[in-house]
């Protein structure tokens, strides 16, 4: 009797882990250049994002919650930056600074500073974080399909745990954001599974290391993400494991 009760529960158990499993959705966006693990389908809603010299930027931010758990990627639209921030600057009195200027008409921060905060984007989405109630308990370079970006973990008050990582490829801004509560395992299916992917959704890989601030690699031939299934948005599409 006892044996047949033990063999229940690992069989229980076992469909539950299965079960758990299975929820997990590889999620692409055409539209925002990205494929994601998340254990389910995400929610998507805009916003806007304010860049560190004042640019209101759209953003859309894709959240999943999995009861005390919670996943989130926003996607900011730096591609604006450099329209907004030079309108700006154009209402500027004569006698302002090289903010408004472009550091007298020389071409190396742009008006109102649009090529300084589009090269300052990492640190200044980092320092959000950093601002925080919380313990930052690691903070360090890293990449993703060689795209360059900024990982933290921080030990927020209630003990739960946040895992971030943040990239920028195309002049757009991924900040991921991964919180499960004490003694949960830490969301790595989720943090290491971005990748980014063209307009048709195939996968994208360098041949070195990828660095907003310059001209593109060369790429491989690409992860080979492929979209299948549909959805009311054409360009955001799940893609079964």
């Amino acid at each position: 009797m006892r044996v047949t009760s033990t063999l229940a529960l690992v069989f229980v158990l076992a469909a539950s882990a299965a079960s758990r499993a299975q929820e997990w959705t590889d999620f692409v966006s055409r539209e925002d250049g990205f494929h994601v693990n998340f254990p389910g389908m995400p929610r998507v809603s805009e916003t806007t994002y304010t860049s560190e010299y004042g640019a209101e930027l759209p953003a859309r931010v894709y959240t999943v919650e999995r009861g005390r758990e919670r996943y989130s990627i926003t996607v900011v639209d730096y591609t604006q930056v450099e329209r907004l921030l030079t309108e700006r600057a154009k209402a500027c009195p004569v006698y302002a600074d090289e903010r408004c200027t472009g550091y007298a008409g020389r071409p190396i921060v742009g008006a109102g500073y649009w090529m300084t905060d589009i090269r300052g984007a990492l640190v200044w989405a980092s320092w959000q974080f950093l601002k925080r109630d919380a313990k930052v308990t690691d903070y360090m370079w890293n990449f993703i399909d060689l795209v360059e970006g900024h990982q933290l973990q921080l030990t927020n008050p209630d003990r739960s745990r946040t895992f971030v990582s943040i990239y920028m490829h195309a002049n757009k801004l991924y900040i991921m954001e991964g919180t499960v509560p004490d003694g949960y395992p830490e969301p790595g299916l989720f943090q290491q599974s971005l990748g980014f992917v063209d307009k048709d959704g195939n996968g994208i890989r360098y041949q070195t290391y990828y660095d907003n601030d310059y001209p593109p690699p060369p790429r491989t031939g690409g992860t080979g993400a492929v979209i299948t299934g549909g959805g009311p948005d054409p360009n955001v599409t799940p893609r079964p494991r």
